[in-house]
């Protein structure tokens, strides 16, 4: 019989395959070393290909399509259930295969490499934001131990550089005061880095017309909408906009039992980064409420009325998340609700 299901665990250099035939039957499994890869799978027949979608996932996955197979990522939470015993490479590729089976499993789309390379620019820019605020963090740290203390924010470092420049060796010592300098070019090399992989971001945003079509929404910039463009694509993976919110873990998590439900807080499940960045606009959408020179929104206003400010920029980031959804799939901007709509 001919192999129709491929699982394939991947690796760094070992790969494991475990193939079945039309009935399910084993058929197959066997050892690939990284350079048998592509030679084996041109040998075999147009199947179907499955594997967790991990970090060299998509560069394989396209790989075996060009050469006719059909390829379908999962994601690693929906193949455990089906690890049996021990884990093992075995274990894990005969899991893959059979989740891959499943009429009602939830695939990755392939990325290309042009959207993995914006997200490559996004995972960099957050590594250097991570680096310069542990790197502020240690610096303000150290300079008050020597009573040298300014107001929070990335502006208040000159304030601290002056301070510490008119410091004298009785206050701060000098191999303090050299160390203390060497943090601080360390952070301004760190903004510099981080300075080229937002230009890089916003180069890209100005080019593509659906990523600017998404920074039409309220709370939606050129960081936000390149990074939901590269990771997400055209949204028609989802079949709805809720289904796109709960991906994002923006929607509450739910405990039904004997005919009772439980509305807890949200799942935080999903992408990470995309929620922190909707969230993080949505906190500026809310911010506009208490501004005298922003038309108001009369709903956001009776939000804050009922409901902590936390809980209203995670309702907003949530309503966020379904707009700009439907912009996707309808190749739409977005458009400001009516005056009727605000008020009810």
């Amino acid at each position: 019989m001919s192999v129709v299901t491929i699982g394939l665990d991947l690796a760094k250099t070992v790969f494991q395959v475990h193939g079945v035939d039309e009935a399910g039957v084993t058929v197959l499994r066997r050892k690939l070393a990284r350079a048998e890869m592509m030679s084996f799978f041109t040998k075999q027949p147009p199947c179907i290909v499955g594997m967790e979608a991990c970090s060299s996932a998509h560069h394989w996955a396209r790989m075996l399509v060009e050469i006719g197979h059909t390829v379908r990522l999962i994601p690693p939470q929906y193949v455990k259930p089906y690890v049996k015993r021990n884990k093992t490479d075995a274990a894990d590729a005969e899991a893959i295969c059979e989740a891959t089976t499943k009429p009602n499993m939830r695939f990755v789309p392939i990325k290309t490499k042009q959207q993995q390379s914006i997200l490559a620019l996004h995972r960099v820019r957050s590594m250097l934001v991570r680096q310069r605020t542990a790197t502020i963090n240690a610096l303000r740290g150290l300079l008050g131990e020597y009573g040298l203390i300014a107001g929070k924010g990335v502006r208040q470092l000159a304030t601290l550089s002056q301070r510490l420049s008119t410091a004298d060796e009785s206050t701060v010592p000098v191999e303090a005061r050299e160390a203390l300098r060497c943090l601080f070019r360390h952070i301004d090399a760190l903004t510099e880095k981080l300075g080229e992989m937002e230009a890089g971001i916003v180069a890209w945003h100005k080019s593509s017309p659906e990523s600017q079509r998404l920074a039409s929404a309220p709370g939606v910039g050129p960081i936000t909408a390149t990074a939901i463009v590269a990771a997400v694509g055209d949204g028609t993976q989802f079949r709805s906009s809720r289904h796109f919110a709960a991906w994002l873990g923006l929607t509450p998590r739910i405990k039904a039992s004997g005919g009772k439900e439980r509305i807890g807080r949200i799942t935080k499940g999903g992408d990470r980064y995309l929620r922190t960045l909707l969230i993080h606009g949505a906190r500026a959408v809310v911010g506009t409420t208490f501004r005298k020179d922003v038309a108001p929104r009369p709903w956001l206003k009776d939000l804050l009325a009922r409901r902590p400010t936390n809980v209203a920029a995670t309702a907003v980031a949530h309503k966020t998340a379904r707009s700009l959804w439907a912009m996707m799939t309808r190749k739409e901007v977005y458009r400001r609700p009516s005056a009727q709509l605000m008020a009810a």
